[in-house]
């Protein structure tokens, strides 16, 4: 059947609606954003029509000061307008009333009427408003102090400073005692890897310093050295539950990709923020397609940090040193190289960063140099072999510096820091089991794939295994990519496991059937390859082959809990291999 001239213009979809509270990719005002596909090639027809329906329902509602935006991608483009941060499920409701109008004209079909669709959403505007949020977010902008607002909760100030109430039991500003109100020193971090483990890195050195840090990660939230919540709280959910802890004296918060992407930041200030390095992964979601859109998403955290404030960037990422200029916070350099060009030209200039130098992790302003602590001294780094955790150091140093923590507690924290299943879970864990050699890792991409096959090269082996698969969610050239990274460990057995978990969208069996091709494509030979159910059946096969002196690579994500307690019951055991 043949395709009319409307067909494509049908096709055009929604993706994704949602509310989009925080500072975001696209500006830094509250609102409701859609990613949209709109195949044939060039949108502009499209979002202008969306523009102009999007500002008659605006205009219709009462919402005339708001705006509309928009941001291209391959194949669609987000769409976005900005609305009180109290009513914003009214505003996903206007956003998709303007794109169904768009796409009806472009089709010349009858648009949807206005005067109904703006009548309901009067109502729903006015059931869903609350003036003593709005009241109270002004009058914390007035003090100068964090105000979070979430569908159940609004806070004030932030950790020890701060108050939190129901959203249906704000009370009037005018009530409140301002001088208790303050916020505590906030930190962000993200980037593709290392940001758990910079985290914790921190957390260890302001305990060393005498501060309660709280921090989210992307397994769970700590306050005090003490769990509070498990599983994934890297998003802006896990930011709220820090922030609005009264313990806390010192927040750190990573910040993943996605919860930039779907609800923006958090927070809208930060004494510093870090961006550890951007690698390839995910592309394809939310409307990022390349590194340059994921430095920009990354990027945003820098948005949260005022004019005193530090943005930390890693100068041996040329995605970050390009998208640089954008940043209007004065900048903090992190780099292996100590004579980095970029670095040296920046110091000259009276600027800051670290970087390891005569065996010491050093700390860089103009032509000062402190030497911190021994890069031997930091357990992590594994006296230096391991070079992406000396990079995660000197991260966490830098933050440390931002916030004026002593170098003495610096060189405590980074130093006590083990990096053990306990402190670290699941980053370069090391076992040792009568000669062989395990270690367990969370990398889950090239980028990470290649730093950890950088540091086991380094290690000595007789014979080397890797277990590998990949989610589903991952295109077929970012998983080839995947196995090459890893072909580069020179494995002489290659166990390939199964994830249900993360089959996203995949039959079972598809991701490894990419990996597997690509393997023997590089010249692995197929009796050197094995394919298990599932990871931890994967992990039990790898020890089944290993023999005295060898070393095996265990990159773990679906089951890391259950890999862990394994290793901890051999150990207990005093398991050696070659036995059941």
């Amino acid at each position: 059947m043949e395709r009319g001239p409307g067909d494509e213009v049908r096709e055009i979809t929604i993706h994704d609606s949602r509310r989009l509270p925080g500072l975001s990719l696209l500006w830094d005002r509250p609102g409701a954003i859609a990613e949209v596909s709109i195949p044939g090639g060039d949108p502009t027809r499209f979002l202008a029509l969306w523009q102009e329906e999007a500002r008659r329902l605006l205009n219709a509602v009462g919402w005339g000061g708001e705006e509309c935006t928009s941001r291209r991608f391959p194949g669609g483009a987000s769409v976005a307008l900005s609305a009180p941060i109290d009513a914003l499920l009214s505003a996903t409701e206007i956003n998709e009333w303007a794109i169904d109008a768009a796409r009806a004209r472009l089709i010349g079909a009858p648009a949807p009427a206005l005067s109904p669709a703006a009548s309901l959403l009067r109502e729903r505007i006015a059931a869903e408003s609350n003036p003593a949020v709005l009241a109270m977010a002004r009058a914390a902008t007035e003090h100068r102090v964090t105000c979070l607002i979430d569908p159940d909760q609004l806070s004030i100030g932030s950790g020890t400073g701060s108050m939190t109430w129901a959203v249906n039991g704000v009370p009037d500003p005018a009530s409140i005692d301002w001088s208790r109100i303050r916020d505590v020193p906030t930190l962000i971090v993200t980037g593709s890897n290392g940001k758990t483990t910079t985290v914790r890195l921190l957390a260890a050195v302001a305990a060393a310093a005498g501060r309660v840090a709280g921090f989210c990660c992307t397994d769970g939230v700590t306050v005090g050295g003490t769990p509070v919540e498990a599983g994934d709280w890297a998003g802006p959910g896990g930011a709220r539950r820090v922030l609005r802890d009264p313990r806390v004296e010192l927040a750190i918060l990573e910040t993943a990709r996605g919860g930039i992407l779907r609800r923006g930041l958090a927070v809208t200030r930060a004494e510093a923020a870090l961006v550890t390095n951007i690698a390839e992964d995910h592309f394809g979601e939310w409307g990022i397609f390349d590194l340059s859109a994921l430095a920009d998403t990354k990027l945003v955290v820098a948005k949260a940090v005022g004019p005193t404030g530090r943005v930390v960037l890693n100068a041996d990422d040329p995605a970050l040193v390009a998208a640089a200029a954008q940043v209007k916070s004065p900048i903090t350099w992190i780099t292996l190289d100590p004579d980095h060009p970029l670095v040296q030209a920046h110091l000259a200039a009276g600027g800051e960063a670290c970087f390891p130098e005569h065996g010491f992790l050093v700390a860089a302003e103009g032509a000062l140099r402190t030497p911190v602590v021994a890069i031997a001294d930091v357990p992590l780094t594994l006296r230096g072999a391991a070079r992406y955790n000396i990079a995660n150091a000197l991260g966490a140093l830098a933050l440390a510096v931002a916030i004026h923590l002593p170098p003495a507690a610096i060189a405590r924290g980074l130093g006590g820091f083990r990096g053990s299943p306990e402190e670290n879970p699941g980053r370069l864990n090391l076992f040792e089991f009568g000669g062989a050699r395990v270690v367990i890792d969370f990398a889950h991409n090239p980028h990470g794939m290649d730093a950890l096959v950088a540091t086991a090269n380094a290690l000595p082996a007789k014979r080397r295994l890797i277990i590998l698969g990949q989610a589903g969610d991952r295109s077929t050239r970012a998983i080839r990519a995947f196995a090459r990274s890893a072909w580069s460990f020179h494995p002489d057995r290659i166990v390939l496991k199964e994830m249900e978990k993360y089959l996203r969208g995949r039959p079972l069996g598809e991701a490894s059937d990419i990996l597997e091709t690509e393997f023997i494509r590089l010249g692995a030979t197929p009796d050197s390859i094995v394919r298990a159910g599932s990871e931890i059946a994967a992990v039990r096969e790898a020890l089944r082959w290993a023999r005295p002196g060898d070393l095996l690579l265990l990159p773990t994500h679906a089951e890391r809990e259950e890999v862990l307690q394994l290793m901890t019951d051999l150990k207990e055991r005093n398991w050696r291999p070659g036995e059941d």
